[in-house]
């Protein structure tokens, strides 16, 4: 077990100095990258074969999730006839270590005939790649991890973290917001907590649980059965919200040996219910849950009474 802690530490290192000497190899290429990507009126077209396939359409994942529109497209089904995927609209990021591989130089002149702007990613600048790129980005190492300096390992690690870094800088620049990340992202927990309000989840109209102010603790309890909800808006008479009643405040309400036939709900309510405006994040509704200790909020637009939520309407949702 030691001997294999002690290679994990090296493989560590080595490709942790792999992303930093990166860092110190940054240029005006980088910016030069960006600046083309961004002016691009069609999308980032990502290639790379073996490991380096495998980096590339990562990194067009990141980027289509980031705002920049891109698509990954494997340099051997290119040239049987994938390359129609590829407008002059478009920009090609090309990937490879040593900056010769085969399937990608043999779609190289079809490219050019194309007059798509052409960016390469490799380890080696003196390569075909680099040469035949209008933009050449150096992702060389100075080792492989691999105690053979054969298997790609920091090799990957470094063209992974430069993707990224193009990625990022591209995704500031076009000012792209967490509400952005979660409209590509409707199925993610984030997707969930950026795109759900509390109007998709209230209850409302006849599903909403509200009594007058003067009817019996009887009829409000048996309101709150009949919504389900553990509580019960109430309002006076012009419908204006004047306070709720829980569960909870039965449970205090019995303590005081209290009649329900004849007591009214105003006189045992409670008169500031929280609430939250319809237009908020459920996400937000969850955060004013657990911040009070309650299991219920009153929705409100404009201080109107519109409908009512609960924890169990956010769990169900998984915005929580």
């Amino acid at each position: 077990m030691t001997a294999a802690l002690a290679t994990a530490n090296r493989v560590l290192a080595i490709e942790a100095q792999a992303i930093t000497a990166l860092a110190q190899r940054l240029d005006e290429r980088f910016a030069a990258a960006c600046a083309l990507i961004l002016q691009c009126p069609g999308r980032l077209v990502v290639m790379g074969m073996g490991k380096s396939g495998h980096i590339a359409r990562k990194l067009a994942a990141t980027m289509a999730s980031t705002g920049t529109p891109a698509f990954f497209v494997h340099p051997g089904e290119a040239a049987h006839g994938d390359l129609g995927m590829i407008t002059r609209q478009d920009v090609v990021l090309l990937l490879s270590n040593s900056g010769e591989s085969d399937e990608v130089l043999a779609i190289l002149p079809s490219l050019k005939r194309l007059a798509v702007p052409l960016i390469c990613m490799t380890g080696n600048p003196s390569s075909t790649m680099a040469r035949e790129a209008q933009i050449h980005l150096d992702a060389g190492v100075a080792e492989e991890a691999c105690p053979l300096n054969l298997a790609p390992t920091a090799s990957t690690t470094a063209a992974l973290a430069l993707g990224d870094a193009l990625a990022v800088a591209l995704l500031e620049a076009r000012g792209f917001q967490a509400e952005d990340f979660a409209l590509s992202h409707p199925g993610g927990s984030l997707g969930r907590r950026l795109l759900v309000h509390v109007r998709d989840l209230m209850h409302a109209g006849e599903a909403l649980p509200v009594v007058q102010h003067d009817v019996t603790l009887r009829d409000a309890l048996m309101e709150i059965s009949r919504k389900g909800m553990g509580m019960t808006a109430i309002v006076d008479e012009a419908g204006q919200l004047c306070g709720i009643y829980t569960d909870g405040d039965l449970r205090r309400t019995i303590d005081r040996d209290i009649d329900l036939r004849t007591t009214p709900v105003r006189e045992v309510m409670s008169p500031a219910p929280v609430t939250i405006e319809a237009q908020r994040l459920a996400a937000e509704a969850a955060a004013v849950m657990e911040a009070r200790r309650v299991n219920g909020l009153l929705v409100v637009e404009q201080g109107r009474l519109v409908g009512a939520i609960n924890m169990h309407d956010l769990l169900k949702a998984r915005v929580v």
